[in-house]
């Protein structure tokens, strides 16, 4: 009958500047595309370059190698009778966009390039790009003389423009555009566009998929049509991960759901759908009330038909319920994707943690084991790219991984760094955690550095500090404490450059640190300690999320060691132990209840803020009281400034600024200026 047509989307696992290996990716998503019958292919934004170029999109070279990619593309037999859309970034009058290019059959339909960009959160499109501001308008683009050779066109229509096949019409948006209250989709629906697509490189944050799946269904609930999402997936080099996610809509429903989180690097999602429900459901719900004013949609028009005649025994899709992760499963899967490809093309052996014992550090060790639990499943179920991947970081091609505590084992190191101020509970916990996972531990003791570097600073000066409890100033009682954590970090630097070394095997192993956000919030940290990382995988995590994941943890992979870890009272362990037993607490130096302080959270992910005003505060703010680390912190600060961090990515780190918002804190409270390492954010979410 000619009216039922299958359609493909994909989540690709994209490189920042691969463009080898994405060109690989694009062809085998295309070819599975056919091979399940869609005559329609959507792909993730950038896909031929990665998202995560930064800078590099200045580069003339980029622009170059992407289009040696589409010609490559273009040249492919792979890619034959089937309508392929895809992108990159395109020099238009010498001004860059991000772009789709569609073809077919060995010629360019059209380039539409993005009109709304996304310079929110961690985005930053307006540094690299210009938005096409020249709504329903097309002008010629000139093909390089790579690409006319191929398509023998000289010319392709770029702009503001839609596909109108045989049999239907289709419209395309780019990420932030569905977000946008100026969605294109809206006015392209009034304007009888069937097909909607939206080509997206959308990160993961926690309690997000709810909000775009959500976005998805009213975009064709209040006038119809069908609706592809693209998205990429895995981390591309930078501090994000792109969780996937692709799926397809019809008139509100959701009939086809991908994956948020795998380790699969192409993901095919398809659907077939019948065009007449969409016609049907317009004339019932919006044809009546349809008065279209705007200038119409600009048609490119392709002979080529996306349903066939004998159609009739096609079966169509029919609505789904999406399966949601809880909060706890997406801190267990999405930050051991992540690590998992930051490991992989790192060139590393592995991982070394320093753990404490504490819930932030043991977050992190269970993140890992849970990547390792990924890793052994995606081997058993046949995943090959997984199994070279895992043979290449542990050195050895004979290896099959089968049990996620054999395979900690071998990528990853634990240790914990004892001083004279360390209790057995936090020994015996940060021991019997190691033992569960399956990590390669190590229990060494760091007086003598910390005494060598005191000792150092005697000779020079003639002093000695001592702590508080032994008579020393807030001054001598903060620097000790601080020593020992800076120290720890060198520690952990020097384990993982000469541990593989000193087994006799090789590589390197890359640090994990194990700061919570709401440290960063609060300023409650030691610049330059153990928590100063080449990553850490819970910088964007609260610490009432953690103590869900790790009771997550417990049921679903039956680490109880985590049990007394969660029970335990939150300490730093830095000062004088009082008869063995552990005398400093967060909570008894804060003056604050910090679990009920942080519930609700200080900053929701709205960016509604929390009242904060000391009536409100109540019992839990015993008034001001400095930290014992690095920075002062006190219950009238909060209650005068509101935190908001943003982190900003430079060539060899990161700086971390949290400022204040609103009334400026008192001078003797500095503002908290923190200079870290690298530290890729592996779950990214607003601060709260």
């Amino acid at each position: 009958m000619g009216r039922k047509v299958i359609l493909a989307t994909c989540s690709l696992n994209q490189w920042a500047l691969d463009f080898d290996g994405n060109f690989e990716r694009i062809l085998r998503s295309i070819e599975n595309a056919k091979s399940m019958g869609a005559k329609y292919r959507l792909g993730p934004e950038l896909e031929i370059c990665g998202y995560g170029c930064a800078d590099h999109f200045y580069e003339s070279d980029t622009l170059l190698h992407c289009f040696q990619v589409l010609r490559k593309l273009l040249e492919s037999p792979v890619t034959q009778d089937i309508i392929c859309d895809v992108g990159m970034p395109i020099m238009h009058h010498n001004v860059r966009y991000n772009c789709r290019v569609i073809f077919l059959n060995r010629k360019i339909l059209l380039i539409r390039p993005k009109m709304l960009l996304a310079n929110y959160g961690n985005n930053r499109e307006f540094r690299w790009f210009s938005p096409w501001n020249k709504l329903r308008h097309v002008e010629e683009y000139f093909l390089p003389r790579m690409i006319q050779d191929v398509t023998r066109q000289d010319t392709v229509p770029f702009g503001d423009c839609v596909l109108s096949t045989k049999d239907t019409c289709i419209g395309s948006e780019i990420c932030a555009e569905l977000w946008n209250s100026r969605s294109p989709h809206v006015d392209m629906g009034l304007d009888g566009v069937e097909i909607f697509t939206n080509s997206s490189a959308s990160y993961h944050e926690l309690r997000k998929a709810d909000h775009r799946v959500n976005l998805v269904k009213s975009a064709t609930t209040k006038s119809g049509g069908i609706y592809l999402f693209a998205n990429q997936k895995g981390c591309d080099g930078d501090r994000l991960y792109y969780d996937g996610c692709a799926m397809v809509a019809i008139n509100g429903d959701i009939v086809a759901q991908g994956t948020q989180f795998s380790l699969d690097e192409v993901e095919v999602v398809t659907a077939s759908l019948d065009l007449e429900d969409v016609r049907s459901y317009r004339g019932e719900h919006c044809h009546p009330h349809v008065e279209f004013e705007h200038k119409p949609c600009h048609r490119v028009k392709v002979d080529f038909s996306l349903s066939d005649c004998d159609d009739f025994y096609l079966p169509t899709h029919q609505p789904i319920e999406w399966q949601f992760h809880t909060p706890e499963e997406e801190i267990s899967l999405g930050p051991a994707c992540w690590l998992w490809d930051y490991l992989r093309r790192s060139g590393q052996a592995g991982f070394l943690l320093p753990l404490s014992g504490g819930v932030d550090s043991s977050s992190t060790a269970c993140i890992v084991y849970s990547m390792c639990v990924l890793v052994c499943q995606a081997v058993r179920d046949g995943n090959s790219q997984v199994l070279e991947d895992v043979q290449r970081v542990v050195s050895d091609v004979s290896y099959t991984p089968v049990d996620p505590r054999e395979l900690c084992g071998r990528i990853f190191t634990t240790c914990y760094m004892a001083s004279e101020n360390s209790s057995e509970g936090t020994r015996n916990r940060a021991r019997d955690l190691a033992a569960q996972v399956g990590s390669s531990h190590m229990n060494f003791n760091i007086d003598l550095a910390v005494k060598a570097m005191l000792g150092i600073f005697s000779m020079v000066t003639g002093k000695w500090p001592q702590f508080s409890a032994n008579g020393g100033s807030t001054r001598e009682n903060l620097a000790l404490q601080n020593v020992q954590a800076r120290i720890r970090m060198i520690l952990a630097y020097l384990f993982a450059q000469l541990n593989q070394w000193a087994l006799g095997k090789p590589g390197g192993l890359l640090v994990l640190g194990s700061a919570n956000v709401d440290e960063s919030l609060t300023g409650y940290f030691t610049k330059y300690d153990c928590s100063s990382a080449d990553i850490n995988p819970i910088g964007g995590i609260s610490k009432t999320d953690l103590k869900s994941f790790l009771q997550y943890s417990v049921e679903q992979f039956q680490l109880t060691a985590l049990n007394s870890i969660m029970a335990a009272p939150p300490t730093a362990e830095l000062e004088p132990l009082t008869d063995g037993q552990v005398s400093q607490t967060d909570e008894s130096i804060n003056g604050i209840n910090w679990f009920a302080f942080l519930q609700p959270p200080m900053k929701k992910v709205t960016d509604k803020a929390r009242d904060v005003s000391p009536a409100n505060l109540g019992s839990q703010v015993s008034g001001p009281v400095p930290f014992p680390r690095e920075r002062k912190f006190s219950a009238n600060h909060v209650a005068a400034c509101w935190f908001n961090a943003t982190a900003c990515i430079s060539g060899n780190g990161t700086d971390i600024h949290i400022s204040g918002r609103g009334n400026s804190p008192p001078a003797t409270e500095a503002t908290v200026t923190a200079q870290l390492p690298l530290i890729p954010q592996a779950v990214s979410r607003k601060i709260m």
